[in-house]
């Protein structure tokens, strides 16, 4: 149970490391005791992650108390909601690789024997899922919980009703007392954001995949249920730690099939394709986007979860929480049951007792009445995205657009034509140059999909880029398309005025040129400028891969 804090605390010519240790409160006990860190994620720079210390402590009462020794340590966090729309919102994806070399540093430098990790945000959630298939010692994820939702004229309110309120602000159609009490509700107080968005996509991937306890991705933050799970969460680790229990054993193809099952049940984000990309090559899993397809193909959306559909992930904890979800799923027998978990049982196991949903519960639907019949996360291929694309479609918007083609070399321009009025009926925005190398960091798109929704465009617009979506985007967009702009892609010879046609039915994202016209554009195109930003940005512009691998910094 000592295999890593032996070498740093036993023996004589180790007196130095227990001095100092001894002067962060180790006794001559805890020399003998494995040593688990736990990776706190707090911040006050975000409503997500505000209230993580108080878990960490929790955990690290419940890890001393089951003869383990704990260590806390914090890593950094960023705000996506807070950051949207801006230059800022660059360092957004980089932030996932910051993290999880963060905590595989600390973890492989102090000699850690386990790792518990708490995440409240998008990016944070699975930097510390890579961090722990990297290192592969014995480690658990726990949830920071979700936000509880806010409340305007007794309609249930979140962030991205703000997003969407600007731009009904922007359409007349909402005054500015309004949109101000909106901003002002919306958000009242600790938890990730509210609906089905990437934080709470990610925590069910990650409870799915085994690292997390059963029904930890569905409890509220502030919630005593999570406090809970804290410390039952480092009683499973420290039962890991002592049947040496790794990550490895837990994380492989089945797993992440799983994880990838459950959210497109869930109707989850898009973000969930990247991280679990990420997280499978952290794993040496090989993974790719046909797996999201040919799992999309035979999984029903059954949640109706913002932001496409009615409720928020706090009603969904009400309602039995994830796990009841999955049982569905494993009776269809569309989840692998034989999975390892960190409780040291199978997937089948840990839900061998859990109830079903009552019937009256209309947050997920029987199989025979599902809101679609198959994944909403639609691999796009064709000439404008020849190693794919991921569209977030619903079966609200239809399946298919054909449009006139609006582009923009930023999202900032884009945002601002919509904000004015400048995008109309059947057109198709194209925002490029915001890609994993051309932004760099591959910015989420919020402020202008919320802002297309708010103009009332939603099923009459659709946008295309070489960026991403947040979790709470919704309406017809595609992202993800690769390879990006910047490198010469096809998405950096579309004009203004040409026709791109999305399908979900063929699977296809095309501009209607000739290929001798595609190849005359190739070969005048000229790569931008570099943009002069020095620092990290830099340099995961020169180490990242392309989305279709999970825009990864490592080989």
């Amino acid at each position: 149970m000592r295999k890593y804090s032996s070498i740093i605390v036993d023996g004589k010519d180790r007196s130095p490391s227990r001095s100092m240790l001894r002067a962060v409160g180790f006794k001559d006990k805890d020399f003998k005791l494995p040593q688990i860190g736990i990776a706190s994620t707090w911040s006050m720079v975000t409503p997500c992650n505000m209230h993580i210390n108080r878990l960490a402590e929790a955990a690290a009462q419940s890890i001393d108390a089951n003869n383990g020794k704990s260590i806390l340590f914090n890593t950094i966090t960023i705000s996506d909601g807070i950051s949207m729309g801006t230059q800022g919102m660059k360092y957004s994806l980089v932030s996932r690789e910051v993290i999880a070399d963060s905590i595989e540093t600390v973890v492989g430098c102090e000699g850690f024997d386990g790792l518990l990790a708490i995440g409240g945000c998008d990016k944070n959630m699975p930097a510390c899922i890579m961090a722990m298939a990297r290192l592969n010692r014995p480690s658990i994820f726990v949830y920071g919980g979700t936000i509880l939702p806010g409340n305007h004229k007794s309609k249930k309110i979140d962030i991205v009703s703000v997003f969407e309120a600007v731009g009904k602000n922007a359409n007349k159609e909402m005054t500015n007392s309004e949109l101000y009490e909106i901003e002002k509700k919306a958000i009242p107080g600790p938890g990730s954001c509210g609906g089905m968005y990437t934080a709470n996509t990610m925590a069910c991937a990650i409870e799915a995949m085994g690292m997390s306890l059963t029904n930890s991705s569905a409890q509220i933050a502030i919630s005593n249920a999570k406090k809970i799970d804290c410390k039952e969460s480092a009683k499973a680790l420290m039962y890991c730690v002592k049947k040496n229990i790794k990550p490895k054993d837990i994380i492989n193809k089945k797993s992440i099939e799983n994880a990838i099952t459950v959210v497109m049940a869930l109707g989850g984000s898009t973000n969930a394709v990247l991280h679990l990309l990420a997280i499978a090559h952290s794993a040496d899993v090989k993974i790719s986007l046909n797996d999201f397809d040919r799992i999309g193909n035979k999984t029903p959306v059954l949640a109706d979860l913002k932001p496409s559909g009615k409720y928020s992930m706090s009603e969904l904890v009400k309602a039995g929480g994830v796990a009841p979800l999955m049982k569905m799923l494993l009776e269809r027998k569309l989840l692998h049951g034989n999975c390892k978990t960190v409780t040291g049982k199978t997937i089948k196991e840990n839900l061998k007792n859990i109830k079903h949903y009552n019937k009256k519960q209309k947050i997920i639907m029987p199989f025979n009445k599902p809101i679609k019949k198959n994944g909403h996360l639609i691999i796009l291929k064709g000439n404008l995205s020849p190693s794919g694309s991921v569209a977030k479609i619903s079966g609200k918007e239809g399946t298919q657009f054909t449009g006139k083609a609006r582009v923009y070399n930023s999202e900032e321009n884009a945002l601002k034509d919509i904000l004015r009025g400048k995008i109309k009926k059947g057109a198709v925005i194209v925002i490029r140059y915001e890609g994993p190398v051309g932004g760099p960091g591959m910015r989420e798109m919020l402020s202008p999909t919320s802002a297309v929704m708010g103009k009332g465009l939603g099923k009459d617009v659709a946008l295309i880029t070489d960026g991403r979506f947040s979790g709470g985007s919704h309406g017809f967009v595609v992202g993800h398309i690769s390879p990006e702009a910047y490198i010469g892609g096809p998405l950096s010879i579309i004009k203004n005025g040409d026709e791109i046609e999305i399908n979900a039915i063929t699977k296809e994202l095309n501009v209607k040129i000739s290929k001798s016209e595609m190849k005359q554009r190739i070969a005048k195109w000229r790569k931008p400028k570099n943009k002069t930003i020095p620092g990290v940005l830099s340099k995961y512009a020169k180490l990242v891969s392309q989305a279709d691998k999970g825009a990864i910094t490592i080989d």
